[in-house]
């Protein structure tokens, strides 16, 4: 790429800019300084060890299809994420860098977490591919690491739009958040593996704060170029039916699911977090950068991203 830097020219907190603390990003990084440092191998998980053998055959399966899915999810986002905070170094947006930096941290953690449960609890040294669908495969084989890899050669505001919402909107905001959702309500609803519960609703609190950033990424863009719209209207429309599939492929798969888990209860949590974000993204349509970060600070305070 001809923008590579070979030399630095300046740095940005020896100079009069300083770091920019009253920004979203910079708003993320303290949140996640304060409340993202936990480490997955403090998490105690004996009795989830003690309640997995209690599980009948049906129960244990579709734990490790849900978990299977997290795993590669997991895996996925910590891999693709590298094109996106080089896109924002290059730009010179060094809180957001800064930000991007526990991000990365936080879904490797994520990956750590969910592998311990695995090994730890489950016993599971064995492959789980045959659990993800075509669906799930579409997006979290093909259309992230696509979307993501583009701004490599492509870092232009388009490919960094369709880039967030594969990555915030759908791999994060509809796949993960509604799994999580649907996983912890399972574990909750019959007081089962405390260990797995915990690390779950920690994650929870990481995921929020990813999910806050892509919407004022995407929100930050849309308002210095409302015609980009086009480009993350087509993105949601292309793969958000998609995203839903996963879901359906999930609970498709079971006669009866257990748990006393319902498709409807999931399937509509998934688009109405989807239809808020969407609400919010349409607002930043030729909206001022004060405006954006006054939606983004207000989400962030509420923990409503």
């Amino acid at each position: 790429m001809s923008d590579i830097m070979t030399t630095h020219q300046h740095f940005v907190t020896t100079s009069l800019a300083g770091l920019q603390r009253d920004t979203p990003p910079m708003r993320l990084f303290e949140k996640a300084k304060r409340y993202g440092i936990w480490n997955p191998s403090d998490i105690d998980f004996r009795q989830d060890a003690a309640d997995w053998q209690r599980l009948d055959a049906t129960e244990r399966e579709v734990l490790l299809h849900l978990t299977s899915l997290f795993q590669a999810g997991e895996e996925a986002v910590t891999a693709d994420i590298l094109p996106l905070i080089m896109t924002v170094a290059a730009e010179g947006r060094l809180e957001e860098e800064m930000y991007l930096t526990t991000f990365l941290f936080e879904e490797a953690k994520h990956t750590d977490f969910f592998r311990r449960f695995l090994d730890e609890v489950a016993g599971a040294r064995m492959d789980l591919t045959h659990f993800h669908t075509p669906s799930y495969s579409a997006i979290v084989y093909s259309a992230l690491p696509a979307a993501m890899q583009a701004l490599l050669t492509d870092r232009s505001p388009a490919a960094q739009i369709r880039a967030s919402v594969t990555y915030n909107m759908i791999v994060e905001g509809v796949l993960a958040e509604t799994g999580y959702h649907a996983y912890l309500t399972a574990l909750e609803r019959n007081g089962l593996m405390p260990g797995q519960c915990q690390g779950i609703r920690l994650l929870k609190q990481d995921e929020s704060r990813h999910i806050a950033y892509g919407i004022y990424l995407i929100s930050r863009l849309l308002a210095e170029d409302p015609a980009l719209w086009e480009v993350a209207e087509a993105t949601m429309n292309e793969l958000l039916p998609v995203a839903l599939g996963v879901v359906a492929d999930t609970f498709g798969r079971y006669e009866v699911m257990p748990f006393g888990l319902e498709e409807s209860e999931f399937a509509d949590y998934a688009l109405s977090q989807f239809q808020k974000r969407l609400e919010r993204l349409e607002r930043a349509r030729g909206a001022t950068l004060e405006e954006i970060y006054a939606a983004t600070d207000l989400a962030i305070e509420q923990n409503d991203v």
